[in-house]
């Protein structure tokens, strides 16, 4: 969940690594660090906090750097401080690490015996150490490198650099997201795309147990264990993101611009699928055989991606008629699933390196599953993996709290259902394209729905003081109900909690009180008037009510406060319900003085266990 970056080239400079770091902070932001290779030897810079405090200790004017690394850490092993800052240099050797090193306390206490003298608390400096044991025993700093990683367990990206070898940059990778970019005499390498996007839009995504070597002249990427050589021009991927698309463009945060940039997200993630919804699945190589086979659906996915999952589950049983089951990846990974034969196992995944999320997906694949990852990131872990890709096209994400990822895999998993409600002959032409077009329409409404964001950043104000709230809805609105209270917990630190309105009398009723503020999501639909039950048990114990809505004529003089949204079919209604609460959740973030693009404790990708 941390994010290095690494730089080697002719042309770069110090604030090429701090530009880097910018573009990572998002994956950890309780310390950072930089080494770099001066010309008479290894200079190196780390301390407690954001980047901002790193920058205000690096020297000016800014050198010129032709070989470095940097990190921004999320702690995982060790409390926030500049000693548990990468990177960790011993001997002339320096690391950054993103992952966990499961067996470092093993190894520890070997380097221990041998004399080596630790100095932080985290697992991460057991490999510098290891390196520096290894060429003590007078191995070179390649080999080194090859058999220190080869006692490691768990997960990791490791950048290393040695100042004996400062013509030489190496990158290695297990189960922790690494990507090299290509450059004109310039090479690159980082924890995800954005941070060296302005540089290049050539990349390599390193596989498990591939070792980069980077010099001036080029990159060699080998396979650890047998030593052989990966073509790189066979693994080079041109990626059809621009620099600007990781920039906030005017925008006060990155969460409020990705807020706005849904309906070009769900556009673009929709427009070259819905051409041809019943060709669909043969372009993603589903056989005939599979579809007529097809006997159940597993979606696991985890975080805000559930959520996506829960709604995929309603649209894909209403228009296909196939059961769905859903699961926490977490879940699902740690024990025996059934997975029959006819089963179609779909992971969502906006990162495509969900430790969890991958996990189940090799299960499912291990057990016999046809494997379809929903994912944003072209060249992921989990697109490799999978037998089959159904990419959002919504471009980098960079606030940590998700937004238009989640429009975008609902987007995608609408036209599958559309495709396999084709396919199996559950909904006829007109059927289709009746539900074709008025997915087209969506881009346009989810505009109109913005508009309301001057009305909400007003709502919030009202209520940043509040003790707790409550988000509730029915049918499709549930796992809306859920994701509102997601967004509101991750970037306000207010309690929320979201449940099926229809539970309340089952224990939720008990934390209505006086002034409570009670979201409900309420679309006209077949639950619309069980809801507006809901929304009468609420009032009568003084909760306060917001609804969202897409009539708000019946409501009127039952609630607190409307939020309106334009009227669509009710499988579709996900898309417009969940941006009046996005909107609502970074205003009283944002009021409550938060740094929601940063909130505390979070990292965008969950790259660890």
């Amino acid at each position: 969940m941390c994010g290095i970056v690494g730089y080697i080239g002719k042309s770069g400079s110090l604030q090429t690594l701090v530009d880097g770091l910018k573009r990572l902070e998002y994956r950890g932001y309780d310390s950072a660090g930089v080494v770099y290779q001066n010309g008479n030897g290894m200079e190196l810079y780390k301390t407690k906090g954001k980047l901002k405090e790193l920058q205000s200790i690096l020297p000016n004017p800014v050198p010129v750097v032709k070989v470095g690394l940097g990190h921004t850490r999320w702690a995982t092993h060790g409390i926030p401080s500049s000693i548990n800052a990468h990177p960790h240099s011993i001997d002339g050797i320096a690391v950054v690490h993103n992952g966990i090193i499961e067996n470092y306390r093993e190894l520890k206490s070997c380097l221990i015996e041998e004399g080596h003298e630790f100095v932080s608390e985290t697992d991460s400096e057991v490999v510098p150490q290891l390196i520096s044991s290894y060429i003590r025993k007078g191995l070179s700093f390649r080999e080194a490198i090859k058999a220190a990683i080869a006692r490691l367990r768990g997960s990791y990206a490791l950048g290393i650099l040695s100042k004996s070898n400062p013509e030489m940059l190496f990158a290695v990778r297990k189960g922790s997201p690494l990507v090299v970019g290509l450059g004109e005499g310039d090479f690159y390498f980082a924890s995800d795309i954005p941070a060296i996007l302005p540089y290049t839009n050539r990349f390599i995504f390193m596989e498990d147990g591939h070792l980069c070597t980077l010099t001036e002249d080029g990159v060699e990427i080998c396979n650890v264990d047998s030593g052989i050589t990966i073509p790189v021009d066979q693994k080079t991927v041109e990626v059809d993101w621009v620099p600007a698309m990781a920039e906030k463009n005017g925008f006060d945060h990155f969460m409020l611009k990705e807020i706005h940039e849904q309906p070009h997200a769900i556009m673009d993630t929709i427009g070259e699928l819905i051409e041809n919804p019943r060709g669909l699945l043969e372009n993603l190589g589903i056989s005939t055989k599979t579809i007529i086979d097809l006997r159940k659906i597993q979606i696991v996915a985890c975080g805000t991606s559930y959520h996506a999952a829960m709604i995929g589950r309603y649209i894909i049983e209403n228009l296909a008629h196939i059961p769905v089951d859903i699961d926490i990846a977490s879940e699902y990974r740690h024990r025996d699933p059934i997975v029959e034969n006819g089963t179609l196992f779909i992971s969502i995944t906006q990162s495509g390196e969900t430790a969890d999320t991958l996990a189940a997906q090799r299960v499912a694949k291990e057990k016999g599953a046809w494997t379809l990852t929903i994912c944003n990131v072209v060249g992921s872990t989990s697109t490799r993996e999978a037998h089959s890709v159904l990419y959002t096209r919504a471009g980098p994400e960079i606030g940590v709290a998700s937004t238009k990822a989640f429009t975008s895999q609902v987007a995608d998993v609408c036209v599958l259902a559309l495709a396999l409600g084709l396919r199996r002959g559950r909904l006829s032409f007109r059927e289709a394209d009746t539900f074709k077009n008025l997915l087209l329409k969506i881009p346009g409404l989810v505009e109109k729905t913005l508009k309301n964001e001057s009305k909400i950043k007003d709502m919030a104000r009202s209520l940043i003081y509040s003790h707790g709230f409550l988000f509730l809805g029915r049918g499709l609105s549930y796992p809306v109900a859920l994701e509102g209270a997601l967004k509101l917990k991750e970037i306000s630190y207010m309690h929320a909690e979201g449940y099926p309105a229809g539970e309340m009398k089952h224990g939720p009723i008990a934390l209505i009180e006086e002034g409570l503020p009670v979201v409900v999501v309420v679309p006209v639909d077949e639950l619309y008037e069980k809801t507006l039950s809901n929304i009468e048990e609420v009032k009568a114990r003084g909760g306060k009510v917001i609804a969202v809505t897409d009539e708000p004529g019946c409501l009127h003089g039952k609630v607190d406060e409307i939020i309106e949204v334009p009227s669509t079919h009710s499988s579709l209604s996900p898309f417009l319900t969940v941006i009046p609460l996005q909107l609502l959740a970074y205003y009283v973030g944002v009021l409550r003085g938060c740094d929601v693009d940063q909130p505390r404790n979070l990292a965008k990708s969950v790259t660890v266990e």
